[in-house]
């Protein structure tokens, strides 16, 4: 069974910075498509950034394009998340996922297999 588990959340000011991780076990990263998604209060799951399994291609969402950063190791089974110059609009519980589909973490359709429990982001003024 694929586990998915998340660190590095936590409360900044707006214009610094936070890195998450997400380490993947259970199996082989590599075997999989990754992303991060977000979803804050009241508000429907937002695709963050997704990559693929040898981190070759990368995408974004244009809401965070420029600030924040996708990468993984797969040696280490780990998928990252650089965020610089965070915003207040970007505070939202961050999850990573994992699928065999491109687009499936590209676009959350069709929803990804796999999902960490989500680490919390809060950026205040």
């Amino acid at each position: 069974q694929v586990q998915l588990v998340e660190s590095g959340g936590g409360s900044v000011r707006a214009g610094e910075s936070l890195r998450l991780s997400c380490v993947v076990s259970g199996s082989r990263s590599i075997i999989y498509y990754m992303g991060w998604f977000r979803q804050a209060p009241g508000k429907e799951r937002e695709r963050v950034a997704s990559i693929s399994t040898t981190g070759a291609t990368t995408d974004y969402a244009d809401s965070v394009k420029g600030r924040f950063t996708i990468s993984r190791d797969n040696p280490k089974n780990t998928l990252y998340l650089q965020m610089d110059s965070l915003k207040t609009e970007d505070t939202a519980m961050y999850y990573c996922a994992a699928d065999r589909v491109w687009r499936a973490v590209q676009t959350g359709t069709p929803t990804p297999s796999y999902w960490g429990q989500g680490t919390q982001v809060t950026v205040s003024s």
